[in-house]
């Protein structure tokens, strides 16, 4: 982390750039990891500091993904000027800061009452798309993979909800509870979305403004973002290393040594 912030006569003075800044060009407000303790060893000189959008000396560049849309955004800073009391917790703690943000994050990714409305959708997609005069919900193999997709579903409300017991009743972790909801919930939108894809045939390939797309492309335009999803926040294969390491008690990845 290379952003650094300094405190000078009680205000931060930032100069860096931050990437995979969701929706930055329509926020007010930002949080920034810093560097503020250049001494400190790793996460220990980490600050968590909130920046007001229209402060000068903040630039934005949009980043157009595959979705075809600008989800995300660099932003540059060069000596933004911030009070110094816009900092959460204190000098040095922001990677607890961030690791709780990253806990609310996680869990709030793939939201399981979303998914089955989008089952729900599928379903009436395929009640409607037809090969050969039969609608798809008749035909055995997709409708087995829908099966398939209903039943994660059914599952991953399940789970949602005793992550929800969880955290009304004091004393019990829901961390790896919210790990595996996330690794979970954005795999799944993405195989569900992927059907939706498929039972369209050759429309499925469709995007943009096509006069042929069903529902407004929207099935074209998740997939693409759920993708996205299982990267973000952090991947698949993090979140399976800390759930078999802080949840199944499996021996940490061994690190590879130095030449």
């Amino acid at each position: 982390m290379q952003t650094k912030g300094e405190l000078i006569d009680d205000q931060w003075v930032i100069n860096g750039q931050k990437i995979w800044t969701s929706t930055a060009q329509y926020s007010q407000m930002m949080f920034c990891l810093v560097r503020t303790e250049p001494e400190a060893s790793k996460h220990a000189g980490i600050s968590y500091l909130l920046v007001p959008m229209d402060t000068p000396g903040l630039e934005i560049r949009p980043l157009v993904d595959m979705t075809l849309k600008a989800g995300f955004n660099e932003v540059f800073f060069t000596d933004v000027t911030i009070p110094g009391d816009n900092i959460v917790g204190s000098r040095g703690e922001g990677w607890a800061v961030a690791n709780a943000t990253l806990g609310h994050e996680r869990g709030s990714l793939a939201n399981p009452n979303a998914t089955m409305n989008r089952l729900n959708m599928l379903i009436e997609r395929m009640k409607k798309e037809t090969i050969n005069g039969e609608t798809l919900i008749e035909n055995p193999i997709y409708r087995d993979r829908l099966l398939q997709v209903q039943g994660k579903v059914m599952a991953f409300q399940s789970h949602a909800l005793r992550v929800l017991s969880a955290k009304l009743n004091p004393g019990q972790d829901v961390k790896v509870g919210k790990m595996i909801q996330k690794l979970i919930g954005t795999e799944l939108r993405h195989e569900l979305e992927g059907l939706g894809i498929d039972i369209m045939g050759e429309l499925g390939t469709l995007y943009e403004d096509s006069p042929h797309l069903r529902d407004g492309g929207s099935w074209q335009f998740a997939y693409m973002y759920f993708l996205g999803l299982i990267i973000g926040g952090g991947t698949s294969q993090i979140q399976k290393n800390i759930i078999s390491e802080r949840g199944l008690g499996l021996p940490r990845e061994p690190k590879v040594q130095g030449v």
